[in-house]
């Protein structure tokens, strides 16, 4: 089981100031679904205080005002995870953390865009420093492309090819999130994650076992996918929980909707949305 505190060490606040890193945001849309976000400014700025420069909008900026609980997800490059929950209380758009972002290399450099608002968080819990278990998740995945086939349903298609090819690579990064009894979004790895067919995740659950069986049959879950290209995808769908197929254990996630979260053009990509004539320029 994973050990948590309350409080990010002077250490936890080191690692996790860079913004080359993996950053995870979850959030609670109005329907209570999980909704995740890419957002690598995201770090510790006191021992019980976290901020998050903000640069585009989205989605996650105007669920996690509505709903100040989160989940977050921090992978640093040397494959080092902390996780945790925080609750949104502000923003700032001037005073020192916003020059403090506006100053990193990242942003002060960048001709496009720079930040514009400053997010401020409660910690509520941290995990402690973990490993990414990259020998177990290998295995996790092995198992997946073997036994993925056997949970291919006859169904017409969901994902078009881009979107299948995030989710499907098996280099991207993914993600599983859900909300769980107290109202708080849970991020967790689910690398070994592979497309069944066009609207079927499937993962196997020997890695995190213990997380995946916590999960209650029928939630709907959400899953980000991500590559080194920055490339990314969201989709939500209902969780079926765990059955064998060909002698394997896997979960799997029947798709109902899913996301395009790459910037400049977020939106909805599944179920297709009719297009709008642009009157107003």
């Amino acid at each position: 089981m994973i050990a948590y505190k309350n409080r990010f060490s002077q250490d936890d606040i080191k690692s996790l100031e860079p913004t080359e890193k993996v950053a995870l945001v979850a959030t609670v849309n109005p329907e209570g679904q999980p909704h995740v976000t890419l957002l690598t400014s995201l770090q510790a700025l006191a021992p019980t205080q976290m901020i998050m420069g903000e640069f585009s909008k989205g989605l996650s900026k105007e669920y996690m005002k509505t709903n100040s609980n989160i989940g977050f997800l921090i992978m640093t490059l040397d494959r080092h995870l902390w996780r945790g929950t925080a609750r949104w209380t502000h923003q700032q758009k001037e005073g020192p953390e916003y020059e403090r972002m506006n100053n990193k290399p990242m942003f002060r450099y960048n001709t496009y865009f720079g930040i514009n608002t400053v997010h401020y968080f409660d910690l509520m819990k941290i995990s402690v420093r973990q490993s990414l278990p990259l020998a177990s998740i290998g295995l996790a995945a092995l198992k997946t492309k073997f036994a993925r086939g056997g949970a291919r349903r006859n169904i017409s298609a969901v994902l078009k090819p881009f979107a299948l090819s995030i989710l499907d690579r098996i280099d991207s990064l993914k993600f599983l999130s859900y909300i769980d009894t107290d109202g708080l979004p849970v991020l967790i790895p689910v690398i070994q994650c592979r497309a069944a067919d066009s609207g079927r995740l499937a993962f196997a659950v020997s890695v995190y076992e213990e997380e995946f069986a916590a999960i209650p049959k029928g939630t709907v879950v959400a899953v980000f996918a991500m590559t080194m290209k920055m490339e990314d995808i969201l989709v939500r769908g209902i969780y079926n929980g765990v059955g064998r197929f060909r002698g394997v254990k896997l979960a799997t996630v029947d798709v109902t909707w899913a996301y395009n979260a790459m910037p400049p053009a977020h939106g909805q990509i599944y179920p297709e949305t009719e297009l709008k004539t642009v009157t107003i320029f």
